[in-house]
């Protein structure tokens, strides 16, 4: 099923509570909220306390993005905070079946990403444990930047290792997605899209979202 999940990284971060509330009407399936250290990523967001700020909010999913080093540090206070979905990347764990079960303990759904220069194979040893494998298509830290095409192939390897498998692995992306190229990235088997101001940078966010959904199920 197709999922759009909005990042909060192109919304207006000092009315983060009334963004999410907004986004929710307009039709959002998750809300994706993207957490920077200035260290693994070259730019800092927020942390645990302004997600907790802003879980009431909805009752929306919230699938948060921990591009952070070393975030098994921080499982417990994220998960605490109102997390449904920690996303972590292969590239910042130094021991990532460690933090994968750390993730499953706080009882959340446990996704694990990957940067565009790293190959998909790199998840295969991980599917049987994860929830969500995220695809950047963009390098991570900023938001705007335009897709990648040569990253889509590591979609398709991971669905097509997922079937083989039989596993209902959700596969979600992020970076550059707009109305314009949701559904030929989709065709390579993605079902949950991440669209920052392809959705908060229009004035009818719902019709926004309205339309990248109906672009990627065509």
């Amino acid at each position: 099923m197709i999922q759009i999940s909005p990042s909060v990284l192109s919304a207006d971060l000092a009315k983060l509570y009334d963004e999410c509330a907004a986004i929710d009407a307009a039709g959002a399936d998750l809300i994706h909220l993207d957490v920077m250290d200035g260290a693994f990523v070259p730019n800092l967001t927020f942390g645990a306390p302004v997600i907790k700020g802003a879980r009431p909010a909805t009752k929306l999913p919230f699938d948060v993005h921990l591009m952070i080093n070393e975030p098994i540090r921080y499982i417990a206070d994220f998960a605490k905070a109102g997390a449904d979905i920690l996303t972590v990347h292969i590239e910042a764990c130094s021991d990532l079946g460690a933090t994968i079960d750390a993730i499953r303990a706080a009882g959340v759904r446990v996704g694990v990403s990957v940067k565009p220069n790293t190959p998909a194979e790199a998840l295969f040893p991980w599917l049987d444990k994860i929830d969500m494998a995220l695809v950047m298509t963009v390098e991570p830290g900023f938001g705007g930047q335009g897709l990648i095409e040569e990253t889509l192939p590591k979609i398709a390897a991971l669905r097509a290792e997922a079937d083989r498998r039989g596993l209902a692995l959700d596969i979600e992306v992020d970076g550059g997605i707009k109305a314009e190229n949701i559904g030929h990235v989709a065709s390579f088997g993605a079902n949950i899209f991440v669209a920052g101001s392809s959705v908060f940078g229009k004035p009818d966010r719902a019709a926004a979202i309205a339309t990248l959904r109906a672009a990627a199920e065509q």
